[in-house]
């Protein structure tokens, strides 16, 4: 297969670097990529959210099958065009990305399919955003309703501050979705479905706030980890029978088959397993840690996801071993990241044993070096055969990275280390 990959993070870079594996897979490019990315295939520079611009690429590449690793091309219907102009795509339809286009959206799909969620409440006036904060308290969590890279969510104390986040939303013609706060740890799961069957991948856990001890701003997220051993026997098959496979079974009722990548964004609360959110593509950072452990060819099993036969999609094969991604980030970010800084110490990185570095934000300065990009630079991956290992590993290699004001998390999977992890109540 020759494929073709659309974006420029450090889940496009786990997507190549899993797809580098499979002996199916004979020729990989992307667009636009990234340095990193193109340090390992050829890459193009076309916005990933032109359509017209990938149609022509992936003709000129005469690629077998685009795989859209981002939210805004989904949105923006580069799969349509795709699929329009005679292509294999992985990646929903517009239609069917409006499950993270729009929380309201969701939360209507989830209503019909009976999917445990927050209660929530759709506000386009200050006066209905006053109103939900009342009736649901604090903590207070705000969404904006459209797409935000992951950083669109306010969950506060303060109502000032949930109040104001919601106004800054209305003030560009936006909408808001606030709702109940969900108590206990959060899990994400991805389900790959190619409009009728779904597979999942394994669990892991993203860190979204900016500082330890989940303290600062939201971001994209800071850090992963995978496997979850506090996880409760059966989670993932109950998350396919009560989330997933209702949610897909929807969609296709309502004329609007999803196909591609179902993130669900999971609490496991006091009342049971519910849903924060859906996306609809990888996760970024959760990819570079779970596709650090896949065993199984990916370009084959994005291709039956594509082609509607995962039906024949052999049992997923996983390596045994702990995978921990942790995020560095320029100065500044991520409110306003400092980008033009110079890289050093990736090669350093990754002459590690067990360690890897996938970028995100890199770009090549004058002298043709590493220079940041972006506000998440790039993850560095550890796996080892536990937890503690696969963390030490990972920072090992952050602490050979050098770039000026650069910030990480220096917990990520620290509680889950310390067996400090616990479920509120009976969450089953």
């Amino acid at each position: 297969m020759k494929i073709l990959v659309l974006g420029s993070g450090g889940r496009e870079h786990a997507i190549i670097r899993a797809l580098q594996r499979d002996p199916d897979v004979r020729e990989i490019h992307a667009a636009p990529g990234n340095a990193g990315i193109a340090l390992d295939v050829p890459v193009h520079a076309v916005d990933a959210t032109d359509a017209t611009g990938v149609t022509v690429l992936a003709g000129e590449l005469d690629a077998d099958l685009v795989v859209i690793g981002p939210e805004a091309p989904l949105a923006a219907g580069v799969s349509d065009a795709l699929h329009q102009a005679g292509f294999t795509v992985f990646g929903p339809s517009k239609a069917a990305a409006e499950l993270e286009a729009s929380k309201s959206f969701a939360k209507d799909v989830m209503a019909q399919a009976g999917v445990p969620t927050a209660a929530a409440r759709t506000c386009a006036t200050a006066a209905e955003a006053e109103a939900a904060l009342d009736e649901y308290g604090a903590p207070y969590v705000v969404k904006d309703d459209g797409l935000a890279a992951g950083k669109g969510v306010v969950v506060t104390d303060d109502r000032p501050t949930a109040l104001a986040h919601a106004q800054a939303c209305f003030a560009v013609g936006g909408t808001v979705v606030i709702e109940e706060f969900l108590d206990g740890p959060e899990v994400s799961l991805f389900v790959v479905s190619d409009g009728t069957n779904a597979v999942p991948l394994v669990p892991a856990q993203d860190f979204k706030r900016l500082g330890e001890g989940d303290s600062g701003p939201n971001t994209g997220g800071m850090g992963a980890y995978t496997p979850l051993d506090w996880l409760p026997a059966g989670f993932t098959e109950e998350v396919m029978q009560r989330v997933a496979r209702p949610v897909i079974a929807t969609m296709a009722d309502r004329g609007t088959p999803f196909a591609g990548v179902l993130y669900c964004g999971l609490a496991l609360t006091s009342r049971g397993v519910k849903v924060i959110e859906f996306n609809v593509r990888f996760g970024d950072p959760e990819t570079q840690a779970v596709l650090a452990r896949l065993r199984s060819p990916l370009g084959r099993f994005l291709m039956d996801a594509a082609t509607g036969c995962l039906a024949r999609t052999p049992e997923l094969q996983w390596s045994d071993q702990y995978a921990v991604d942790v995020v560095v980030a320029a100065a500044g970010y991520p409110e306003a990241p400092v980008k033009g800084g110079t890289l050093t110490g990736v090669e350093a990185a990754e002459a590690l044993e067990g360690v890897s570095v996938l970028h995100a934000g890199t770009g090549t300065g004058p002298d043709g070096g590493l220079v940041a990009a972006g506000g998440r630079v790039l993850a560095v991956v550890g796996l080892g055969e536990d937890l503690s290992t696969a963390r030490a590993r990972a920072y090992a290699g952050v602490d050979r990275i050098a770039l000026s004001g650069a910030q990480h998390r220096a917990d990520i999977g620290l509680a889950a280390e310390r067996g400090e992890i616990t479920i509120p109540g009976e969450a089953r």
